[in-house]
């Protein structure tokens, strides 16, 4: 009897564990198909529902990550290759496209301006990843909806929301705070949030401060690349003279260290049930952020920069927000923001062995809005928008001599006069659910209105440029359309056809910037026309609750391309700027491009809590230079993300390896912002990081959090990155949430 019983009792445990792996898995099924998301068509909406590839970075994520900035995050998704010249920065890479040539967006807002660059573009940072509730990373062109730059894809952000008490009593509704300390660079950050109110107003306010030293490379690789990309000297003003010394620890990266502040203030106000009122109000402000990549640069053993430093990146949002639903008549849902942006943003350099300073800084004011209305049953959703950015800048320059104190103008990086840009577009998208949600058809459309006018008040610096006035006025239509067929609950097939558009900007069309020290001069084309991308992807996506695996393909036809190339200023295809004879570039629309790839994501789930996840993107890209195919700028290598992870309700524990495969110098672009002056003879090395995190909950409302990143303690570098990545580095945090 005692045996049967046993046997009865160990059935049973096995019945009702096989019973909750299954609810896992069925919960699992559920939530990746119901995953709300606010992508696709401006207001909430399940991810089932739109065709373009998205990519969800949940706040639990970010959490469990410890990721030091919000380029860091987007690092550890796997998803997003992302490129760094300093500390300080972050320019993320979508299917080939970066910079200007994808769009960023905080809160429904877009941060893209008349001066973001085609380059690379560290603006990311000045977004706090311990503000933001969610991360969606949409994949391919997204002009439809977010208009003008969403040529590779838009990275939304949505910041915490103040969150409603139950009753008409205010209360603190919530609370959280963090400290953290990273040793390979020495980051200290803090970080605290408070949330109060009643049933009809709620405060929401977030802090975050973070210091970092400078960064300490990994010690182990291959002694070619270990040499070449040691700090072995840093440079010191002794008796009024520059010196070259020593740098007593070469893996330390000097001059790569910054700090800083930022601030989101949010309030919340429910008029009634169906209509709710915002005010989103957002600061960030740094130290200055040292340039490394240039202060590693030499000519004859000599350095070439005494000083090279972004001055603090300073960003500042106020924003009104109106959200209305379950209105009477044909539209149900309303949406609308009133915004105002302002950014300032400076370089400093100083070569070396010479007194004078270069000051330039821009500063930019941006003004907006955001409309849309939204009919919905349970066959249509039906969504119409207007949208506009008005931008100005105002660029400014001198410089000083560190001896005398005197000051004499410089030429500005963009022009003095007047320089502004208007973007302006009206929008439609519908979303059909057909056969029982079983078919989905995705389709839109976009008109698209922009002008630009930029005057240059004085040219005679360093030369007199043939013009005086450079304006545009551009019209572009864009859309979508794509289906979603689900003939099986675990199955998922979508294809998707989407166009894109850029009109150049200030930056594109205006500034005279020597790029290259004594080698690449670029100056202004007035002839500059707007990008294109005509693009088709398609998805296959399973998923049983075991097994979850996606795979994607796409293929993006580019027209109108701007590239740098030689040009030709007076007739003559160099120039004398700054006392040097400099080769002439200019921006130039004299390529046709075409970028495809795809990429795999699998998770498996062998038993509950416990997972085994892999992921694996490919990028190729190349244009037509008169009929010979040249490599695109900006395509990352292969990259790829491997690990396992357990995790329950008390504590998590994650192994993982992040993976970049080479990037040979045949595949560099010759001309672009590859950076090849920072790779080895043979390109960007292939590496890999072993990694671990863990994370346990201690208190009700309290974790510590622990982990070690780069084990093995490698050299490495991100393609076209100017600085090597952190070696080994051990994590710990404390983390409090109400």
């Amino acid at each position: 009897m005692k045996k049967f019983t046993i046997t009865v009792l160990c059935f049973v445990s096995i019945m009702q564990v096989n019973a909750q792996t299954q609810n896992q898995k069925d919960s699992i099924k559920n939530i990746n198909l119901n995953t709300v998301i606010i992508s696709g068509n401006k207001f909430v909406e399940k991810k089932k529902n739109i065709v373009q590839k998205i990519d969800v970075v949940t706040s639990t994520d970010m959490k469990q990550m410890n990721a030091q900035t919000t380029a860091d995050v987007l690092t550890n998704t796997g998803q997003v290759f992302v490129q760094k010249s300093q500390q300080g920065g972050g320019s993320p890479v979508l299917r080939g496209f970066e910079a200007s040539r994808i769009q960023l967006n905080i809160d429904g807002i877009r941060q893209n301006n008349l001066i973001s660059r085609s380059g690379h573009m560290q603006n990311i940072i000045t977004i706090d990843n311990n503000a933001l509730d969610r991360i969606e990373i949409l994949n391919g062109p997204a002009s439809t909806i977010h208009g003008s730059d969403a040529l590779g894809g838009v990275i939304l952000m949505k910041t915490k929301d103040p969150k409603l008490a139950k009753t008409s009593k205010f209360e603190l509704t919530g609370s959280n705070a963090l400290l953290r300390y990273s040793s390979a660079n020495q980051e200290k950050t803090g970080s605290v949030g408070v949330t109060f109110g009643n049933n009809q107003f709620a405060s929401l306010t977030q802090l975050t401060y973070s210091d970092f030293d400078d960064l300490v490379q990994g010690k182990n690789g291959v002694d070619s690349i270990m040499n070449l990309w040691k700090k072995n000297f840093i440079v010191e003003r002794i008796n009024g003279k520059d010196s070259m010394l020593k740098n007593p620890d070469p893996y330390k990266q000097v001059s790569t260290g910054y700090s800083q502040f930022d601030l989101l203030q949010k309030f919340s106000i429910v008029q009634n049930k169906n209509i709710k009122h915002g005010i989103n109000l957002q600061l960030s402000n740094s130290t200055n952020v040292p340039r490394y990549d240039r202060l590693t640069e030499t000519s004859g053993g000599i350095a070439k920069n005494a000083e090279w430093y972004y001055g603090p990146q300073f960003r500042t949002l106020a924003a009104y927000s109106l959200d209305v639903v379950k209105m009477k008549g044909f539209f149900n849902d309303l949406t609308m923001n009133i915004n105002h942006q302002y950014w300032e943003e400076s370089r400093h350099n100083r070569g070396f062995g010479k007194s004078a300073t270069n000051h330039r800084t821009e500063k930019v004011n941006v003004g907006g809005y955001n409309f849309a209305i939204r009919h919905k049953d349970e066959i249509n959703e039906v969504t119409i928008g207007t949208d506009a950015q008005f931008n100005f800048l105002k660029s400014s320059a001198f410089k000083k001599d560190i001896n005398t104190g005197i000051e004499a103008p410089i030429d500005t990086r963009y022009p003095d006069g007047s320089n502004n840009m208007n973007l302006m577009g009206l929008f439609y998208q519908h979303i059909l659910k057909l056969a029982d949600g079983k078919v989905v058809v995705n389709d839109g459309l976009r008109l698209n209105y922009n002008t630009l006018k930029s005057t240059l008040a004085d040219t005679s610096i360093q030369f007199r440029l043939p013009y005086t006035t450079l304006e545009q006025k551009n019209t572009a239509v864009t859309g979508n359309i794509g289906v979603a067929y689900m003939p099986e609950e675990e199955i998922r097939l979508t294809v998707n056809f989407s166009s894109g558009f850029r009109s150049p900007n200030i930056d594109d069309m205006a500034k005279v910037f020597e790029s290259v020290s004594g080698q690449r001069l670029i100056v202004p084309n007035v002839n500059l026309k707007p990008e294109y991308t005509k693009n088709v992807d398609f998805g296959v996506q399973y998923n049983n609750g075991t097994i979850e695996l996606s795979a994607y393909g796409f293929y993006t036809h580019f027209t109108n391309a701007i590239v740098t190339d030689r040009y030709t200023y007076n007739g003559s295809d160099s120039a004398l700027y700054d006392g040097t004879m400099t080769a002439v570039y200019a921006n130039q629309n004299k390529a046709t491009a075409f970028i495809y790839g795809g990429g795999l994501n699998m998770i498996y789930r062998p038993a509950m809590h416990f997972s085994l996840f892999g992921s694996m993107n490919y990028t190729y890209g190349r244009f037509n230079n008169d009929t010979v195919l040249v490599p695109l700028d900006h395509v990352p290598p292969v990259t790829g993300r491997l690990g396992m992870k357990y995790e329950n309700t008390k504590w998590y524990a994650e192994l993982y390896s992040i993976y970049n495969s080479r990037k040979r110098l045949i595949d560099y672009n010759p001309n672009g912002e590859d950076n090849i002056q920072y790779s080895t003879p043979n390109g960007t090395p292939s590496w890999y990081t072993v990694n671990f995190r863990a994370g346990v909950t201690v208190a009700k409302y309290m974790t510590i959090q622990a982990g070690v990143e780069n084990i093995l303690d490698k050299n490495y570098r991100y393609f076209a990155s100017g600085m090597s990545a952190p070696g080994r580095n051990f994590v710990l945090a404390v983390r409090f949430n109400y």
